[in-house]
């Protein structure tokens, strides 16, 4: 099969087209003819290994997967013996690693059936991106119908499913973003909007019960500013000074001295949450926001326009 290969770490130059095997799966397997998938933040950190402390995890010297991507939406080709929820065939979409292939492989539990009226490149955008957003909001966030929440990055992956989510849960949204994407930003459901480029958080109005940060260059000091006494940060992202793990390491050392909920975490793939998506997804509460569509061969340059921060919505690749 044809599929985007590394065997080195470092920029998307090191992305090559190549004809390997498909993926041999296990019993509780499923082998899916990819249709489409998508380009997440953490395909590019992979690939490039950084931060350093992620090699632990993907292999020392070279990554021990070769095949990035994260987010599939297919038909199955074949199963493992236990599998017994998806026929061959059958539309699917969910979580895969080595997803930027024809055919990628993927347990039983890390799909869901592609929900009715969606195609597959707007199924692929989901998985990752949504699961981060509905975990962010409703298990870290606790978010409550009625409470303010700010969501910093409200344009990008992350930000146009956590937009839509929080006001499926009953939430008042204030999203964060650029002057160009304030009218898409409003279009999908954010009750007020904030433009960064110009105005500065905390310029009157009420505080937040949360604040969901998924990029900007603020501190969680600043942001604590911003929130009720007993409000919560959910810090998922973000660039400036503290990025990564400085950001989790100054997090958890005034989480104890302050007020307010501190939370970071590591998204997961979780079929209930899929269904959940789903659900949402075929009832017209939830619509994935496309960016822009990339053919196979061209991974390395969806990639790197990923990489440059400035997505309006999700980035899909197809097979």
């Amino acid at each position: 099969m044809k599929a985007i290969v590394q065997h080195r770490y470092g920029p998307a130059d090191v992305l090559e087209v190549e004809e390997i095997d498909r993926p041999v799966i296990g019993d509780d397997g499923v082998l899916v003819r990819v249709d489409a998938a998508s380009v997440n933040p953490a395909d590019w950190h992979v690939m490039r290994g950084r931060p350093w402390f992620l090699r632990l995890m993907s292999g020392l010297t070279r990554p021990k997967l070769g095949v990035r991507g994260l987010d599939v939406s297919g038909r199955v080709e074949a199963v493992g013996k236990s599998v017994t929820r998806f026929e061959l065939g059958e539309e699917v979409f969910g979580c895969s690693e080595g997803a930027f292939a024809e055919y990628a492989g993927t347990e039983e539990k890390s799909l869901v059936p592609k929900a009715a009226g969606l195609t597959h490149k707007q199924a692929a955008a989901v998985p990752l991106a949504g699961c981060t957003a509905l975990q962010g909001l409703r298990d870290q966030g606790r978010i409550e119908s009625g409470q303010k929440v700010l969501i910093i990055g409200a344009s990008g992956g992350v930000g146009t499913f956590a937009v839509q989510i929080a006001k499926c849960l009953g939430a008042e949204v204030t999203g964060v973003c650029s002057t160009r994407n304030l009218e898409m930003v409003r279009s999908i459901g954010a009750d007020h909007i904030i433009d960064y480029t110009h105005e500065k958080l905390g310029q009157g109005g009420e505080p937040y019960d949360l604040v969901f940060q998924l990029a900007g260059t603020a501190s969680p000091s600043s942001l604590r500013r911003i929130l009720t006494p007993q409000g919560t940060l959910v810090l998922c992202s973000g660039e400036g000074r503290l990025t990564g793990i400085d950001r989790i390491l100054a997090t958890l050392v005034s989480s104890p001295f302050v007020s307010q909920r501190q939370v970071t975490w590591v998204a997961q793939d979780k079929q209930e949450d899929l269904a959940l998506l789903a659900e949402w997804l075929e009832a017209g509460k939830v619509t994935p926001v496309l960016d822009r569509i990339y053919e196979l061969e061209e991974t390395p340059e969806a990639i790197r326009y990923v990489e440059q921060g400035h997505t309006q919505g999700k980035v899909v690749i197809t097979a």
